[in-house]
């Protein structure tokens, strides 16, 4: 039972996750970006940004994630719809496909429907164990005669 419940998760989690990127990954253009540190326009420190260019524009998107340190001058990759590119986000494994607040949400919400799964399978009523065990498969024909059609 556990691994089949686990599979299930994970086979939905997986779904959710190419159903809600954004930008949409199917749809998105990539582009080569540099890691700069730049001031933020509302604090005024320095964070690191990506600065890419669409072919018409440069842009500078924030490019700080939990976990990920920048050095300045890397390179790395970003994502972003073409009608949008101000809205562009750090291309990679840690932070486009998979966020801090999406996995501890995610693993609590497994946690929680395992809990209440295993709580109503627990202890079930006497009524239905003797149910269970004087259950008997009635015998089927493989075949039905003309006179039961």
């Amino acid at each position: 039972m556990y691994r089949s419940v686990t599979i299930l998760y994970l086979v939905c989690f997986a779904c959710y996750l190419v159903a809600t990127r954004q930008p949409d990954y199917f749809d998105g253009e990539k582009a080569p970006a540099r890691i700069q540190w730049l001031p933020d326009s509302v604090s005024g420190k320095n964070i690191p940004k990506a600065v890419f260019h669409d072919g018409r524009k440069q842009y500078a998107i924030d490019a700080r994630y939990v976990f990920r340190e920048w050095e300045t001058g890397e390179k790395t990759e970003v994502i972003y719809e073409t009608d949008h590119p101000e809205k562009a986000v750090v291309y990679g494994f840690w932070g486009y496909w998979l966020s801090w607040g999406e996995l501890l949400g995610t693993v609590m919400i497994y946690i929680a429907l395992f809990q209440i799964a295993v709580s109503v399978t627990r202890n079930p009523t006497a009524e239905a164990l003797v149910e269970q065990l004087d259950y008997r498969p009635e015998k089927k024909r493989r075949y039905k005669t003309p006179e039961e059609e």
